[in-house]
């Protein structure tokens, strides 16, 4: 694919390394390195890993859910080097559909940026579901939706104060998450070694035993990992959210390129840890989404009213994840109304520098949940973690796309490379790999009845967007500056 229209002289100098000045008006830069890692950490840690990951076991057995988190750990270090690049070359909110508009082509920014927002509208959904489900351990008789209106309303007030307050709730949100999978790995590590005071008795597994079952080492076959690929993909989403922040952030140039080392670093460790242990201890057969495997885990090991408290532990994550989420549609259509993609009244902000309408807006598309707990919560819940992995992996798809050109135009232009601020190793493998794996786990999803709805919305939905673009904008459009 190449670029749609070739780069004039003040575009390419748009492509060097900057260090951009706050304005004196509109989103305001207000969030370091720390706020950074919790926003991504924070976006990523949700029902993905808490709950969704039952699935993954259950589907491509202990060893090769292990296997899949190892994959997806590996193609968000690839995406992250490609994101480090261009945020730190033009750090502004929601820059994913400039950098493809510049890199690409204005259609592919257009529908690259509507993508990116259909995919936390609806894992704002999902997360409210799953919060919903697991709130009725404790009020049985009050329903879902219910819950989905509520946590709505609390997660509004905290995007709406202001983005620092915003990223001081994420950090707290964050820790409390984080508290929760070392405790995970720690506790129920050392039960695997045989160290187990606090349970009541019974069997316990003893290392990897687990990972031996009857059906051997991969009990569905390499197809059973193959179609959790996306749900792990889906598991690891929110990453990208430093890339989203980056307008909203002091100093880029060093901020960004921290925050991206430290989060694919801890994501690794948290995330392959967690899972290690969860298949290690609990039989792939005995896991799904009627209970989050944690909560499994802590129970087993003896943790006294492990339940409740992971029960409690897991709504804060999923409601971190869901803050995280609409924080970043909200950005996404800010950027789309300033580049005159979206309704200008997208681009309104509150004396705070809140883009409240867009907030609001993106809200309003989250409440679909209110739809999906009332009809089947737990199978729609896995379609929209579907199609939520299926927009996600779009948009990955777009970050990898758009470094690939960004950097052969740097290079043929005449750019020197070490005057970057950050670069991205091993170019153009890098990229060209990153983009491939992503290809590679939509196959997969055709492969599983559940998931290809994922397919069958996500294709039509980015070619309404392309058809879209070109009826409105036509060859009129030029890539954003």
């Amino acid at each position: 694919m190449e670029p749609t229209t070739p780069l004039t002289l003040d575009e390419q100098s748009d492509l060097q390394p900057r260090t951009p000045q706050p304005a004196e008006s509109g989103l305001r830069r207000s969030m370091g390195p720390r706020h950074l890692v919790m926003i991504a950490m924070g976006g990523v840690i949700g029902s993905g890993l808490f709950l969704s990951s039952g699935y993954t076991i259950s589907q491509a057995g202990p060893l090769g859910a292990v296997l899949a988190y190892l994959v997806g750990a590996f193609v968000v270090y690839l995406v992250m080097a490609c994101l480090g690049e261009l945020a730190v070359a033009y750090p502004v909110s929601g820059a994913f559909h400039i950098y493809a508009a510049r890199s690409i082509g204005p259609a592919t920014g257009f529908a690259t940026a509507w993508l990116y927002w259909l995919c936390w509208a609806v894992a704002i959904g999902s997360e409210f579901t799953a919060s919903g489900l697991l709130m009725q351990r404790w009020f049985p008789d009050v329903e879902v939706w219910v819950w989905c209106l509520v946590f709505a309303a609390v997660l509004f007030g905290f995007n709406a104060v202001s983005s620092k307050f915003f990223g001081e709730s994420e950090f707290w949100f964050a820790i409390v998450k984080v508290a929760a999978i070392i405790g995970l790995i720690v506790l129920g590590g050392a039960a695997l070694f045989g160290f187990h005071p606090l349970s009541s008795g019974g069997s316990h597994p003893f290392l990897f035993e687990n990972f031996a079952t009857e059906s051997g080492l991969f009990p569905n076959g390499f197809t059973g990992v193959l179609v959790t690929v996306l749900a792990v993909f889906y598991a690891f989403s929110g990453s990208e959210l430093i890339g989203v922040a980056a307008g909203e952030t002091k100093d880029p140039a060093t901020s960004i390129p921290k925050a991206l080392r430290t989060t694919v670093l801890r994501l690794l460790i948290f995330f392959v840890g967690a899972i290690a242990v969860i298949a290690a201890t609990i039989p792939y057969s005995e896991v799904g989404l009627d209970e989050s495997p944690f909560v499994t885990v802590f129970s087993a090991i003896g943790i006294p009213f492990a339940a409740d408290i992971m029960n409690f532990v897991i709504i804060t994550a999923l409601l971190s994840a869901g803050n995280s989420g609409l924080f970043s549609c909200a950005r996404m259509l800010y950027s789309l109304a300033e580049e005159g993609h979206a309704p200008r009244a997208f681009k309104k902000l509150t004396r705070r520098g809140i883009p409240l309408v867009a907030l609001s807006v993106s809200m309003v598309g989250g409440l679909a949940s209110l739809i999906s707990s009332v009809v089947a919560p737990e199978t729609v819940y896995l379609v929209l973690v579907s199609v939520a992995g299926f927009a996600v992996v779009g948009v990955w798809m777009s970050i990898t796309a758009s470094h690939f050109f960004h950097r052969r135009t740097f290079i043929r232009n005449g750019g020197d490379l070490s005057a970057l601020a950050y670069k991205a190793p091993l170019f153009p493998l890098v990229p060209i790999l990153a983009f491939s794996l992503c290809v590679v786990s939509l196959v997969g999803i055709a492969l599983d009845s559940t998931q290809a709805a994922a397919l069958y919305f996500g294709i039509p939905f980015v070619a309404a967007c392309y058809i879209w673009f070109h009826f409105r904008h036509g060859r009129k459009a030029v890539p954003a500056k």
